[in-house]
């Protein structure tokens, strides 16, 4: 009896132990690499300058020049007024968005329909100019991506979503904007999916292996959605030890009432 109560306690303590020990090897990214993988990287490797524009982001474009009265119609602005009776401006007008279309487009105020699907802000900002340059002197345009953002899910510190705010995000960027994965999160399985022409792809990333710096999603796109996988100590995490000691409590309950039984029917 005394042996098998030892033997259940000395598993509960193995579960506990399970539960807060990960190796330091399985915390570290990119442990493959080594001093001679920047020429394979680099062979492969292809940095990519922004995210290009899809159908139903959100832009904001701001035209400016020396004659702010002469690109006034070219903004698409929201006024605010004091009150429906008067047209007194209370604050500097905000911007309106832009949102491209199933066809790829955006209506702008006096230019019209204007293409975008395809383009990064940089590009976007040349057609803008050189559309107005028959009508405005020295037009200057700026383009803004806001809606750009990627989610990621799973075994990181906080879980959201996050924003495409310099015109491009990496997976490592990403991650870091969340907090990093938690010590449970499995660095060699990210699922990474993403909607294409209308179909969804899904890909798994191996963080430990240079292999992904030449991967199409290295660099994030809007919508991307990022998963990290739970490793295995995982199921048997600090917030299940509960569980395991209530199980091994009620198994040691079990094998002490039925020793007791076969007890009093052997001295019977």
């Amino acid at each position: 009896m005394y042996n098998l109560m030892k033997k259940l306690m000395l598993f509960a303590l193995i579960a506990i132990c399970a539960s807060s020990c990960v190796t330091k090897k399985k915390l570290t990214y990119l442990r493959e690499v080594t001093a001679e993988s920047a020429d394979s990287v680099n062979a492969h490797f292809e940095a990519k300058a922004e995210v290009t524009i899809k159908k139903g982001d959100q832009l904001t474009i701001f035209i400016s020049a020396l004659d702010q009265e002469a690109v006034a119609p070219y903004n698409l602005y929201m006024v605010n007024v004091n009150d429906p009776s008067s047209l007194q401006l209370r604050t500097t007008p905000t911007l309106l968005t832009y949102r491209v279309d199933e066809q790829g487009d955006i209506e702008m105020p006096v230019l019209g329909k204007v293409h975008v699907e395809g383009m990064v802000r940089t590009e976007l900002e040349e057609l803008v100019k050189g559309m107005l340059e028959k009508q405005v002197v020295k037009p200057m345009v700026q383009v803004n991506l806001v809606s750009a953002k990627v989610s990621i899910l799973g075994e990181v510190a906080r879980p959201g979503a996050v924003n495409i705010s310099n015109g491009r995000l990496t997976l490592f960027e990403a991650l870091a904007a969340v907090g990093d994965l938690t010590p449970y999160g499995r660095r060699d399985n990210v699922l990474i999916s993403r909607e294409v022409d209308g179909k969804m792809e899904f890909t798994r990333i191996n963080l430990n292996n240079e292999e992904v710096y030449a991967s199409p999603y290295y660099y994030l796109q809007q919508n991307d959605v990022v998963y990290v996988s739970p490793n295995a100590v995982r199921s048997i995490s600090s917030s299940n030890v509960g569980l395991w000691l209530s199980t091994v409590s009620t198994l040691a309950s079990a094998t002490t009432v039925i020793v007791t039984v076969l007890r009093y029917s052997k001295d019977k």
